[in-house]
C-alpha cells in the first residue's frame, strides 16, 4: 500500500482526494493531509483522507513547528519572520509527498522533502521562481515532479524548446477583477478594480516575466512559471514535463536553464469584471513553427480563485509518479 502525504488540504487538496477515491476505496493508497489549523477542517469533507495537525506531528518528533506562511520569496509587502526549517524526519512514514498549500508553503517545506530523499509533486510551481528555493528543489536526492496546472499543450512546447525551435513564448491570463486585488496595491488601484464593469473590457494589471509576476500575484500565475519550466530547453538529456526530474550533476544546469526561461517568457495579466472562468492564451513561435493555445477553465466550486483543472493535473502527475 502506498502512503501519500498532502501538504495542505484546501480546495485543491480535497478535490485531489476525491479524485483518488478509486485507489483509496481499493486499499492501494492511503492519504494523510497535513494542516496548520485543524478547526478549519472540522466540518469539511475529507474524502477518505486522514487530517493531521502540523503542530502535533512536529511535537511528536521533538521539533519546533514551522509556520507554513513564512516565505523566503521576496514580496512587495513585509513578510512574516522566517520560522525554523522543517525536519526531513517529518516525511519518513510516507512514500510520496504532494504539495498543495501555496507558494510560501512549497518554498518552506519542499526543500525538506527533497532533502529527505522523497518524491515531491509540486502544485505551486511558482516556488521555482526564487533562486535559492529552485536550487534546493532541483538538488535531490528526492525526485521533483512538476505539474502543468491549469493549462495544456506544454508537451508540444517542451519538444520544440528541446530542439531549440522556440524564439518567443508568451502567456496572457485574464481573471475576475476583484480576485486580483492584492494587499500591496494602493487604495486607488484596488478601488479601480472594484469599480470595473463588464462593459469596460479587460484592464492590464501586470506585464513582465514569470519571475516578477509570481512575486506580485503568487496565487494567480503559477501557470506562467509552469510555461517557463516547459520551455526551458534541453541540458543534454531528455526531460519530461510533469515527469520526474533526474537529480545530480544536471540539477545546476536545469536551474540555470529555468532562470533564463523565467526572464524570457512574457506574461500579461488582465482584470475582467464579471468573468466567471479563468482564460489563458499561450503563444509561441520559432523555427519549429507557430503555436497558439486558448484555454478557459471552470473555477473550483470551493474556491473561485482556483481553476478546477489544477486538481485534475496534479492527480494525473501523482498517478504517473506512482507508476514510475
Amino acid at each position: 500500500m502506498t502512503s501519500v502525504l498532502f501538504l495542505g488540504f484546501g480546495a485543491i487538496g480535497r478535490h485531489i482526494a476525491q479524485l483518488l477515491t478509486p485507489e483509496i476505496t481499493a486499499g492501494t493508497l492511503t492519504v494523510t493531509a497535513l494542516v496548520s489549523d485543524m478547526a478549519k477542517h472540522a466540518d469539511r469533507p475529507h474524502h477518505g483522507a486522514e487530517v493531521v495537525d502540523l503542530a502535533t506531528l512536529t511535537a511528536d518528533l521533538g521539533e519546533p513547528s514551522p509556520s507554513p506562511t513564512a516565505s523566503p520569496i521576496p514580496s512587495p509587502s513585509p513578510s512574516p519572520s522566517p520560522s525554523p526549517s522543517p525536519s526531513p524526519r517529518m516525511f519518513d512514514a510516507f512514500d510520496i509527498i504532494v504539495e498543495c498549500a501555496g507558494v510560501p508553503a512549497a518554498a518552506r517545506f519542499g526543500p525538506a522533502v527533497i532533502a529527505a530523499g522523497k518524491p515531491l509533486v509540486l502544485t505551486s510551481v511558482g516556488a521555482l521562481a526564487e533562486a535559492a528555493t529552485r536550487a534546493a528543489l532541483l538538488a535531490g536526492p528526492g525526485r521533483l515532479h512538476v505539474t502543468n496546472g491549469a493549462i495544456g499543450g506544454l508537451d508540444v512546447l517542451e519538444a520544440a524548446a528541446q530542439a531549440g525551435g522556440l524564439d518567443a513564448v508568451e502567456i496572457t491570463t485574464s481573471k475576475e477583477a476583484t480576485g486580483l486585488i492584492r494587499p500591496w496595491m494602493s487604495e486607488t488601484e484596488a478601488d479601480r478594480l472594484r469599480a470595473l464593469r463588464p462593459q469596460d473590457g479587460p484592464v492590464s494589471v501586470f506585464t513582465g516575466n514569470p519571475a516578477e509576476a509570481i512575486v506580485k500575484f503568487p496565487a494567480n500565475v503559477n501557470i506562467a512559471v509552469a510555461l517557463a519550466w516547459a520551455t526551458r530547453g534541453l541540458p543534454g538529456s531528455a526531460a519530461h514535463t510533469g515527469g520526474g526530474l533526474p537529480t545530480g550533476a544536471d540539477s545546476g544546469i536545469e536551474a540555470s536553464l529555468l532562470a533564463d526561461s523565467l526572464q524570457r517568457v512574457r506574461v500579461e495579466l488582465l482584470a475582467v469584471a464579471g468573468q466567471t472562468q479563468s482564460a489563458h492564451q499561450v503563444r509561441a513561435a520559432g523555427s519549429a513553427g507557430k503555436f497558439a493555445f486558448d484555454i478557459r477553465s471552470t473555477p473550483s466550486p470551493e474556491n473561485p480563485a482556483t481553476s478546477g483543472l489544477t486538481a485534475l493535473s496534479v492527480t494525473r502527475t501523482l498517478r504517473r509518479a506512482l507508476r514510475a
